[in-house]
């Protein structure tokens, strides 16, 4: 302890924060490593079915929502709506050559009727995609209690 005039100098409490910084950059970097994005959001009523398949994550998906509006996305980026099957057909077809072994996820609301749904997958076929996922909901114990 140093004396000033004849006092005591006391030393002040200090919080040292340069190991915060680091914790705060690796709280970061671990939420940036670990965030997923939800690529379709498309809200759809999906048909009951007994099977069960689990779904590679890196799919690429087409949703058909209640009013037969269709929507794509290569699994990396948020889906976005398409005009015709031509346009389907254009979007398969680029993503079947960037990777032929990419799996389709196909979701549509068991309201829109066959028609429209078999020709999407008339055009996933088009393009030659070689995986197709048809997206349902699983029946519970509940739903055969019923």
């Amino acid at each position: 302890m140093a004396i000033i005039r004849g006092r005591e100098r006391k030393t002040e409490a200090q919080i040292f924060t340069a190991s915060m910084a680091d914790i705060v950059f690796l709280l970061i970097v671990f939420f940036v490593l670990t965030y997923n994005v939800e690529v379709d959001r498309t809200q759809v009523q999906l048909p009951k079915t007994w099977v069960r398949t689990d779904i590679p994550k890196e799919s690429a998906y087409i949703s058909i929502d209640s009013d037969g509006i269709v929507r794509v996305s290569t699994g990396k980026e948020m889906s976005l709506p398409v005009s015709s099957d031509e346009e389907v057909l254009s979007f398969a077809a680029n993503v079947v050559a960037s990777d032929p072994n990419k799996p389709f996820v196909l979701k549509a609301d068991k309201g829109v009727k066959y028609d429209r749904v078999d020709k999407v997958l008339d055009a996933l076929k088009q393009a030659k995609a070689r995986v197709i996922f048809l997206l349902s909901e699983q029946k519970t114990v509940e739903d055969i209690n019923r």
